[in-house]
């Protein structure tokens, strides 16, 4: 290959590594479409840490991120412990309004946890709470809920059929933990 094709080529791959790359880099630039399952842009959430409501609009009609938006779940979804915020998978946000629309849409979905910071994940697991070592909430990539209304053996199983991600079901406490790493179940 000579020089000249392999500047174009790295040019030409530079390019489309800003279309390809994660939607949290660029929410700004990113459209409708880009997920298998987004939802209609509205959350009405609860922190049952915190008390904390959230009512927001992170997409406008045409499907576009909104900052704001974004940045108010960001810090809404911040650990409880450490106050520590991180950015959350566009995917996971949209996933969980998916379910949500899927339900009516209207139902507050009540967040039993969102980013753990390294310190509360390992208290977490000292407590033995049955939490990964490696919690995929960590990575801003998880989050626990349950939706207002809803039986939770319902969001499981509806969450379940997208195959979009790990999905675990917690009986006793009542909540479904729904992930955007790789298909599995608990």
């Amino acid at each position: 290959m000579s020089v000249t094709k392999g500047i174009w080529k790295a040019l030409l791959l530079a390019i489309l590594s800003v279309f390809i790359t994660p939607a949290i880099a660029y929410p700004a630039i990113q459209k409708r479409g880009i997920f298998e399952y987004t939802g209609d842009g509205r959350l009405l959430l609860f922190n049952t840490h915190t008390n904390e409501f959230l009512e927001v609009q992170y997409k406008d009609k045409d499907g576009r991120y909104i900052e704001e938006g974004i940045q108010k779940i960001r810090h809404f979804l911040r650990c409880r412990l450490t106050g520590e915020e991180r950015d959350m998978d566009l995917r996971l946000i949209e996933l969980v309004d998916y379910i949500s629309d899927h339900f009516g849409g209207n139902k507050v979905i009540e967040v039993i946890s969102g980013y753990r910071s390294p310190e509360l994940n390992a208290e977490l697991r000292m407590a033995g709470r049955g939490v990964a070592k490696r919690s995929l909430h960590m990575e801003g990539k998880a989050m626990d809920i349950r939706l207002r209304g809803v039986p939770t053996s319902d969001v499981r199983n509806y969450a379940l059929s997208l195959h979009a991600g790990g999905v675990g079901y917690y009986r006793g406490p009542d909540f479904v933990h729904i992930d955007t790493g790789r298909v599995r179940m608990w």
